[in-house]
């Protein structure tokens, strides 16, 4: 028997109490075991270090914002409070951390920033070292200033790459001495609002999803420079959809085969299989989510599994992957959840 365990996070709003911990069985294919781990504001994303010893997670509390450091209690999965550190204002709507557990980013949308907190072992982040202030607007009216919506380490750790909604940017930072410094800035189409960056296992591509233009840009990656050229953009929607869409989460199987790519609005996952020697991308299906308002889905560590958040309907959705074809199979739809927004597994070594 099988079981993988994960974390959800969610806006503290309705029932919703913070995060919740869940259980992906395998053999019965199911999701299970859904109960409340921690109570906080609304810990809309989390990430979870690579020796599956600590969770950080954004956190509100009151006009404050920024991340807070849990401890993962080994058999239980409980999360123990370790320190929050918060500033005045809205809270980041992404969090990441590097292999080593060294270095905490957050991206705060509202705040339009970048944030690097350095991470004391088994006690938690230091306040920030670094805090990059975007500039600049785009076309669409939701583009009125910068709006930071991801902040992730390359595979290489070398750079972090910062995707920018309001201003249309992916902009590559070094990190030196905790102070992050630009090195590299590529501008995607106007008005497009790039979201979420995944990378390909291979290190040498990546894949941005954009809000409003509902597409995947293909990029390359040069990990000499940090610098990122367009080689592709592809369309998450049906040509013929007129109604509201954004583009969210975007995830690529571990063996770099499909692309995964969710829509809100038209309430689907779009399923795309890359071509080997370029990394560019072919449409393959589509698949509805069961609900309203995908915001993040995530595959489970045997790569066989995706389980996506739907937060407005509030249910988490269990889907069955084929592994030759990309497409998937429902199998669960009435996992409940209030208001989910982001879909972590621990790690499987």
């Amino acid at each position: 028997m099988t079981k993988y365990s994960g974390y959800i996070g969610t806006y503290t709003k309705g029932e919703s109490k913070g995060i919740y911990s869940f259980t992906l069985d395998t053999d019965e294919g199911r999701i299970a075991d859904i109960k409340a781990a921690a109570q906080l504001g609304n810990p809309t994303y989390l990430t979870i270090s690579e020796d599956n010893q600590y969770l950080y997670a954004v956190k509100k509390d009151g006009d404050m914002g920024g991340v807070a450091a849990y401890s993962i209690t080994n058999e239980s999965r409980g999360l123990a409070l370790l320190n929050s550190q918060l500033t005045e204002g809205a809270s980041p709507c992404h969090v990441s951390v590097d292999r080593e557990n060294r270095n905490v980013l957050t991206a705060n949308y509202h705040r339009g920033t970048v944030e690097r907190f350095a991470v004391e072992q088994g006690k938690g982040v230091h306040p920030a070292t670094s805090v990059i202030q975007h500039k600049g607007s785009g076309p669409d009216e939701r583009q009125e200033k910068a709006h930071t919506h991801y902040a992730g380490f390359t595979p290489d750790e070398k750079y972090v790459a910062v995707v920018d909604l309001g201003i249309d940017k992916l902009i590559t930072y070094q990190l030196n001495n905790g102070e992050l410094n630009e090195v590299s800035s590529l501008s995607v189409k106007p008005g497009s609002g790039p979201r979420h960056l995944e990378f390909h296992p291979n290190g040498k591509m990546a894949y941005l999803m954009t809000e409003f233009s509902s597409e995947v840009i293909v990029l390359e990656y040069n990990e000499g420079d940090g610098s990122f050229a367009i080689l592709q953009s592809i369309s998450t929607i049906p040509e013929d959809f007129t109604e509201n869409n954004q583009g969210s989460a975007i995830h690529v199987s571990s063996d770099g085969r499909f692309v995964y790519a969710a829509n809100r609005g038209h309430n689907s996952i779009a399923i795309f299989s890359v071509k080997e020697e370029s990394g560019e991308l072919t449409f393959v299906d589509r698949t509805s989510t069961e609900g309203d308002w995908p915001r993040d889905f995530m595959l489970d560590p045997s790569g066989k599994f995706i389980v996506a958040s739907n937060q407005e309907s509030g249910n988490l959705v269990l889907f069955s992957r084929d592994e030759n074809t990309g497409k998937l199979t429902l199998l669960q739809s009435d996992a409940f959840v209030p208001y989910p927004v982001c879909v972590k597994f621990l790690h499987v070594k």
